[in-house]
């Protein structure tokens, strides 16, 4: 069996072209397996074959790389509008990533009457691989009616609904296949010596020879070689599907080109009621066998891709669905005793999204944190962390639309209804000036009392120097065993100063004090300690800090421009932006943001980038806030904490 994954923009017709090759020779099984993930299975004269369909959308390109690692080829669906070809570049870009052999099919053909020729030129701006058209339209009063493949040097008409009728190459088409047939050649010939020679001698190459020079460089990832027709009206899917057959790799060589003796992949897992956790395999280099050992331990049953008949053997190529193997994971290959993460770029974007989630139910509390856990485990674009402030668990995700499935996902699947918000920034406070202050903590109740009295000097540190302690004591006035009580209390005091946010940068220095022989004690100069620090603290004039992150934006470069008025909006600093070295058509933007922008700028890119773009960041300082900002973060701070 042979595996494809279709890619493309939303609405590029990705389902519906899956339908049409799938129907063209047998009744498929198509298996749902979530509303953005399915697989295909059909035959196609008498060789079996399979078709993973992911939705479109930045949010599920994790999906798509994992399907990709582990396919013979990939077929991406296009728009037949130029301006859409940047739609495409995230997936032209993971495909090329992958090493994935690619095939475009330029959809709804029937719809437009756009030049092919700027449709390939706008999509060749962010392709590495060349380009190569392999048909060419047939025009008939400004509609494109068929076309001209440029090997077969055979004409289609286009009927709606119904397969394409083989007409003459119209008169007026002649000039313009010709011209194109010699592109195609030209290119082709660059693999080929023989070829090359033929052209070089005016020689007319045989159709087999072309034909096995275009499987040969397909098979090899040498360039991408672009179809047309109509996934809905059928035409041109069956000459798309010829092309699969005659040109797409083997099992055989994707293993050998994944450089891997795996004898499994994981390209999706997911939690079914009654079921527990499914993961897809695909077998690569041997069968998977029910019960097997796997990744290091024993799997359990198989299934056919649509979980309903039992199978006892899963063979090289073919697709199976595994249960009762908790270890087993999607995004991983597996030999028998060993696990291999795939390739960074199969888990899509990093997860930039983040969300504060708390259960809608108190009672779920327990239950929410390993239902996230588990989701998180089959999840590509999904980790889970803890927020420093609150305790509660924070999920970052791709985007809102992420978020919405997460949260149906957690009560369909587990049973815990979950409720969101923002997750605050990680204010500090510092202080600017130097103070000295004195605490006595005295404490009398009967029996053996507290004592203690210190003098502190509290002074600013440089940025980023974080907390110093020291001591100047003469004399023993405070003594030696007490010191380091001293030093805890005023770490304890850092936790959370005047402001309401934990304290940073300061210098703590323990001057002078007094102690008694019966009612001194750790417990009582830990709390003088801490006392005195709090009480300078406030004499200190605290200032509050934010922190500043530097963001690296991925943006296809037409849009660098509105990068800029957006950072700008943010209140961000804008550094630049390079080209992106391994991704033709790409910038990487350069940015300081505000760490509370963050949220914003995940949202914002949708609309600046029309869902194209993605972010990395990482923490660079933090920055002071003064004025009514600082007032208004303060108190909103310590509202929260009431």
């Amino acid at each position: 069996m042979r595996c494809f994954t279709v890619l493309g923009p939303s609405n590029s017709g990705k389902t519906t072209l899956i339908e049409g090759l799938s129907q063209l020779d047998s009744k498929p099984v198509r298996s749902e397996l979530a509303e953005f993930f399915a697989l295909t299975e059909f035959t196609y004269l008498d060789e079996p074959w399979c078709a993973i369909d992911v939705a479109g959308g930045s949010e599920y390109l994790g999906y798509a790389g994992e399907a990709l690692a582990a396919s013979d080829a990939a077929i991406l669906c296009v728009p037949p509008e130029p301006e859409a070809a940047v739609l495409c570049a995230p997936y032209l870009r993971l495909i090329e990533e992958s090493g994935t052999p690619c095939v475009l099919f330029i959809n709804r053909m029937d719809t437009t009457d756009n030049r092919v020729r700027d449709i390939v030129a706008g999509l060749q701006a962010f392709a590495n691989h060349t380009i190569i058209l392999r048909q060419v339209p047939i025009h008939q009063d400004g509609e494109i009616v068929g076309t001209v493949d440029l090997i077969s040097e055979r004409a289609w008409e286009f009927q709606p609904g119904e397969p394409s009728n083989l007409i003459q190459i119209p008169d007026g088409v002649r000039d313009r296949e010709k011209e194109a047939r010699a592109e195609l050649l030209e290119h082709l010939s660059d693999f080929d010596d023989h070829l090359l020679e033929e052209l070089i001698e005016d020689k007319a190459p045989p159709r087999d020879e072309v034909y096995e020079v275009a499987t040969a460089v397909l098979r090899d990832n040498e360039d991408i070689p672009a179809f047309l027709g109509s996934a809905l009206g059928k035409n041109g899917i069956t000459r798309l599907m010829k092309s699969l057959r005659h040109e797409a790799p083997t099992i055989e060589v994707t293993v050998e080109r994944l450089g891997t003796d795996a004898i499994a992949a994981g390209i999706f897992a997911t939690y079914r009621k009654h079921m527990g956790k499914a993961v897809v395999l695909r077998a690569m280099s041997a069968p998977i066998e029910a019960g097997m050992k796997l990744g290091g331990a024993n799997i359990g049953n198989l299934s056919g891709i649509d979980a309903k008949q039992p199978e006892t053997s899963i063979a090289p190529g073919k697709l199976g669905i595994a249960v009762k193997s908790d270890h087993l994971n999607s995004g991983q290959t597996y030999t028998a005793d060993g696990v291999v993460p795939m390739e960074d770029w199969a888990r899509g974007h990093p997860a930039s999204f983040a969300s504060l989630v708390t259960p809608k139910h108190e009672k779920d509390d327990a239950r929410l944190s390993a239902a996230l856990s588990r989701v998180a485990e089959i999840d590509p674009g999904m980790t889970v962390a803890q927020d420093e402030a609150s305790g509660h668990a924070v999920a970052r995700l791709q985007g809102p639309m992420h978020l919405r499935r997460i949260q149906t996902v957690l009560d369909a699947d587990f049973g815990v209804e979950i409720e969101t918000d923002q997750v605050g920034a990680s204010y500090r406070e510092t202080i600017s000036k130097a103070v000295e202050n004195q605490h006595r903590h005295r404490k009398q109740s009967g029996g053996a009392g507290q004592f203690a009295d210190v003098h502190m000097k509290i002074a600013p540190q440089p940025r980023g120097a974080g907390f110093l302690f020291e001591e100047v004591v003469k004399g023993g006035a405070v003594p030696r065993n007490y010191i380091p009580s001293v030093e805890t209390g005023a770490q304890d005091a850092m936790v959370k100063g005047s402001l309401g946010f934990p304290v940073i940068d300061v210098a703590v220095t323990l001057t002078d004090g007094k102690s008694h022989s019966v009612d001194s004690s750790d417990f009582a100069f830990r709390a003088a300690g801490k006392a005195c620090v709090k009480e300078a603290l406030v004499k200190a004039d605290p200032v509050l800090l934010q922190p500043i992150d530097r963001v690296d934006i991925h943006v296809p470069s037409v849009f660098s421009g509105a990068i800029v008025t957006l950072v700008t909006s943010l209140k961000g600093q804008v550094l630049g932006f390079d080209p992106n070295p391994k991704a033709k058509g790409w910038d990487i933007f350069h940015a300081l943001l505000p760490d509370s922008s963050l949220d914003e700028l995940a949202k914002a890119l949708g609309g600046a980038a029309q869902g194209t773009a993605w972010y990395e960041a990482e923490f660079d300082h933090y920055q002071e806030v003064h004025g009514k900002e600082a007032s208004r973060i303060s108190s909103d701070a310590k509202a929260a904490a009431e």
